[in-house]
């Protein structure tokens, strides 16, 4: 994944986190308002705070898109016991050069054709806001927190828990 260079600290978090997790869950609403969620290659976190994903144009998550472009993006490193969910606005696109630009031989196995393929689509998401829980990156630290926590109450050992709300550089 293409992790951009980006604006605040908690943008640069943000974007750690996710090119770790690198799979998204993609939530969209179903037209009679039922949440459904599949799984992405997140291809690039621009330094726009946009992630861009190759799609196919027969996906039922287009139609969805087209009828509510609002969705959810959630992140998971278990693992690692981090957790990202972004909010943001869904659009497709039919754009060559940035098609060329993300392109990998893993991608293949979907689109056969290549960039040739006339279902092969991209969706960008345009954040507005995410939250992110990022917890020590050591085990031992992770336990000393929980410990910490059972024995004080104070979660601040587990982790770090921030609220991210993005505001695109305007252009000019």
């Amino acid at each position: 994944m293409d992790k951009q260079t980006q604006s605040t600290e908690e943008m640069s978090q943000l974007a750690e986190l996710v090119k770790t997790a690198r799979i998204a869950m993609l939530t969209t609403a179903e037209p009679d308002g039922t949440l459904r969620s599949r799984p992405l290659a997140t291809l690039q976190f621009d330094s726009q705070g946009q992630l861009w994903f190759f799609t196919s144009i027969s996906s039922p998550k287009v139609e969805e898109i087209e009828q509510h472009r609002e969705v959810n993006l959630s992140y998971a490193n278990p693992e690692k016991q981090d957790y990202v969910s972004i909010s943001g606005t869904a659009q497709l696109l039919r754009d060559p050069a940035k098609m060329r630009e993300l392109w990998t031989p893993w991608v293949k196995p979907w689109f056969p054709r290549g960039l040739e393929d006339p279902d092969l689509a991209l969706l960008k998401v345009t954040m507005h806001e995410a939250e992110y829980w990022d917890a020590p990156a050591s085990k031992m630290k992770r336990l000393y927190g929980l410990s910490k926590a059972i024995a004080t109450g104070k979660t601040d050992a587990l982790g770090e828990n921030q609220k991210v709300t993005h505001t695109p550089p305007r252009s000019h």
